[in-house]
């Protein structure tokens, strides 16, 4: 048996590790929950034809949003690192440099976007019926980029200094505003006109600007490290050294997430194929599992985050802990969630669906695949701990692997044995090999290397 106290240090973790990840989880579901809301009142106060238009913005808005989530990575990395070394400054030097690339990116995209939207639009196939309502719909949230790029970045790094209650603090308040005003916008209320297709838009806008004027001053008040003092905003400039090492630890993020969508647009042509019911069944089945794998993610980056820390701080005999927190916290957490699953199946499907033979198709498709999800969790977490210590390109490389060379050709080869189900055998078989690829390159290469810190 370990010490006694070891083993009060050990549990003392756990409860740290789980007041960071609580938040976390809280914040992935409050910005799903979010996004359905907003297509609530879109849909009940405009129609279907404004529902379709907003929809076909989703492909547009994940390329753009890896871009960012691509830099947050790899910034949030360097600032745990820094963080954990207690090197203040360097910390400050990070976010200016993230920051600054962020503006760039969001000019260029919000230049690009407003001159060039009817073109990208017709270039996706969007219909003449709805295209007078997408256009100025994605013209506008386009143009927004830069702001919405830079709430996104600045909540990421809070987490890397070990905070992740403001951001949901900062979340909260962004849907507390779209709650209140995008329904005013699309109708209008007193002062206020009615905009119609362009008000979720600029709720969101609105929003992200009351947060970030919010966060200036809560973060001033609570004398937070990143508050936005003098000395940060001096740090928002071309930084060479630390622009190229967040872009070389933020890119292959990038590029597993373009890669996850066009797998994900393989994976419903081959439902499609099916017929409606099937794709019904697709979309209620993944709504239960986007739920099911929060835990999992958030886990995946908290653990990202503690490895960072303790790299910067110099003590890599806390690596083994936090990856041994992190798997039995995803046991407990998204195990647990999947064991409720599988019993309220027929009842989370009944939600979406009001077919009982849909509902049934759904509830055996979420018996193929729950289980798996706890896969899912494990690889993520071998993968972000790998990627703390600025090893990025092979668990981005096994991700890879894991869909082109499994997840895409046995979703294929499997449905044509076993049909609709054999797509969700293949999701399942990809989850379990990619959890075995990471764990191995974990234990057996990653392990064996020299930590060394980035900063």
């Amino acid at each position: 048996m370990p010490p006694r106290d070891q083993t009060i240090q050990q549990t003392h973790f756990y409860k740290t590790f789980l007041i960071f990840v609580l938040p976390l989880i809280a914040t992935n579901i409050l910005q799903n929950m979010s996004g359905t809301l907003n297509a609530v009142f879109v849909g009940q106060m405009l129609g279907v034809d404004a529902v379709a238009a907003i929809s076909v913005f989703f492909p547009i808005l994940f390329c753009i949003i890896a871009f960012v989530i691509g830099l947050s990575a790899g910034a949030t990395i360097l600032v745990g690192q820094a963080w954990g070394a207690k090197q203040i400054e360097k910390v400050s030097a990070v976010v200016g440099a993230c920051l600054f690339l962020t503006l760039i990116g969001g000019l260029f995209i919000a230049i690009f976007g407003v001159i060039f939207s009817e073109n990208l639009l017709r270039l996706l196939g969007v219909s003449e019926q709805v295209m007078h309502l997408s256009l100025p719909y994605v013209r506008c949230m386009l143009a927004a980029s830069p702001i919405l790029f830079v709430y996104m970045i600045f909540t990421a790094v809070l987490r890397g200094v070990g905070d992740s209650t403001t951001p949901l603090f900062a979340l909260s308040l962004t849907c507390l505003i779209g709650v209140v005003v995008t329904p005013t916008l699309i109708r209008g209320y007193g002062i206020f006109p009615a905009l119609g297709i362009i008000a979720p838009a600029i709720a969101s806008i609105i929003g992200y600007v009351a947060v970030l004027v919010f966060l200036g001053f809560y973060l001033k008040y609570k004398k937070h490290a990143l508050q936005m003092n003098r000395a940060l905003l001096k740090q928002i400039r071309y930084q060479p050294e630390w622009s190229a090492l967040i872009l070389k630890l933020g890119i292959p993020t990038g590029v597993q997430m373009v890669t996850n969508s066009i797998a994900g647009l393989v994976i419903i042509g081959l439902v499609n194929r099916y017929g409606v019911h099937a794709t019904a069944a697709y979309g209620a089945v993944n709504q239960v599992l986007n739920y099911i794998q929060f835990p999992a993610i958030s886990i995946a980056i908290a653990a990202s985050i503690f490895a960072a820390q303790a790299i910067g701080a110099g003590k890599q005999d806390l690596l083994r802990k936090v990856t041994r927190t992190a798997l039995s916290v995803n046991l407990l957490m998204t195990g647990g969630l999947i064991i409720l699953a599988y019993i309220g199946a027929e009842a989370l499907m009944a939600l979406f669906i009001t077919d009982p033979a849909v509902v049934d198709v759904g509830r055996q498709l979420l018996f193929i695949v729950l289980w798996s999800y706890l896969f899912f969790g494990v690889a993520a977490i071998f993968a972000s701990i790998m990627r703390a210590s600025g090893t990025v390109n092979m668990p981005m490389l096994i991700n890879l692997v894991a869909i082109a060379l499994i997840e895409v050709p046995c979703a294929y080869w499997f449905s044509s044995i076993w049909g609709l189900k054999g797509i969700w055998y293949a999701y399942a078989l990809a989850f379990v090999c990619l959890s075995m690829m990471q764990g191995i390159y974990y234990q057996w290469v990653w392990k064996k290397k020299s930590i060394q810190a980035l900063i």
